[in-house]
């Protein structure tokens, strides 16, 4: 088993816009080498041009620092309905939306990309047969992304089971529902990016919010796997720092030894955290992510030893 410790960019959004700035966190604060490039970074609504350049920019800072980018993911902005929109023609909007953002990706070097798989409204969700269609709707979409991502020169495509129906893959066997659906007609492979601390808390299977049980049913299919220290409520994407460490439930060596329980030969482990806009947390953001590293490469550095 060969496991990467790497962070998700979503710490340094608008924290950290610019690109030698969080590039220099990752590098020389961090001591990373891999990162999952956030939408919300560089949103592909923006001018065709101001992209290019700015991903010229990306590209650049990250191969002078040693920077892989592997994967790109929405974020906390593009957080939305997108692919399971009740409006056609605004979900039109966001099929075309990813197609940017891949071949953005892609210009990064990405070997691949995604998302949630989509999100309900409210009053979608409450009506079994109008769940169904958005259901079918996205895996529509995606279908159609898989080609798009197989013309660019994408590995896979990537989605994030998440932690209530309305948002779907909230449990396990909702998540091998979708991977089957999944499984027929695509360009390339749908894959997961795997959370730690998801999970539907409202499930009569404990499974469903046991990490170590969702690694050993998708760890296989999962190139990277989003960690953050999970407490018993899931209240947030917390660090690991010493206080939460206390009361969290995720213990390095305990993950790393599921994945190789399960027979995981790559995987990256990508730290998702994020700090909310208020003090003291904006002010420790760093700090935080520089002990989280810590309470980690120890532990990978064992397990790719081994």
């Amino acid at each position: 088993m060969h496991v990467t410790l790497g962070i998700n960019t979503g710490f340094a959004i608008n924290r950290f816009p610019e690109p030698d700035d969080w590039v220099a966190v990752v590098a020389d604060e961090l001591g990373l080498a891999n990162v999952q490039f956030t939408a919300d970074l560089l949103n592909p609504f923006l001018p065709e041009a101001v992209v290019r350049r700015e991903a010229e920019t990306i590209r650049d800072l990250c191969a002078r620092k040693s920077i892989r980018v592997q994967t790109t993911f929405t974020s906390a902005f593009t957080r939305v309905n997108h692919l399971m929109h009740p409006n056609p023609e605004i979900q039109q909007v966001w099929i075309d939306w990813f197609k940017r953002f891949f071949r953005l990706s892609r210009d990064l070097g990405a070997e691949g990309g995604g998302s949630h798989f989509g999100i309900m409204s409210v009053r979608d969700n409450a009506d079994p047969a109008i769940r169904e269609r958005r259901i079918q709707q996205a895996v529509n979409a995606w279908r159609e992304l898989s080609e798009y991502g197989a013309e660019i020169g994408f590995d896979y495509m990537i989605f994030e089971p998440m932690s209530i129906p309305r948002e779907v893959a909230e449990t396990i066997p909702a998540t091998r529902d979708i991977m089957d659906r999944c499984a027929e007609g695509f360009a390339i492979p749908m894959l997961l990016c795997l959370d730690v601390d998801h999970g539907d808390l409202q499930s009569t299977d404990p499974d469903d919010t046991d990490p170590h049980a969702w690694i050993r049913a998708f760890g296989k299919e999962s190139p990277c796997i989003h960690i953050k220290q999970s407490l018993r409520e899931k209240g947030g994407h917390y660090p690991f720092t010493a206080q939460y460490n206390e009361r969290g439930k995720i213990i390095p060596s305990e993950i790393l030894a599921t994945m190789r329980e399960s027979s995981i030969e790559k995987c990256t482990l990508l730290l998702e955290i994020s700090h909310r806009e208020r003090w003291p947390s904006d002010y420790t953001v760093v700090q935080d992510l520089k002990e989280s590293v810590e309470y980690w490469r120890p532990a990978v550095e064992a397990a790719n030893a081994n």
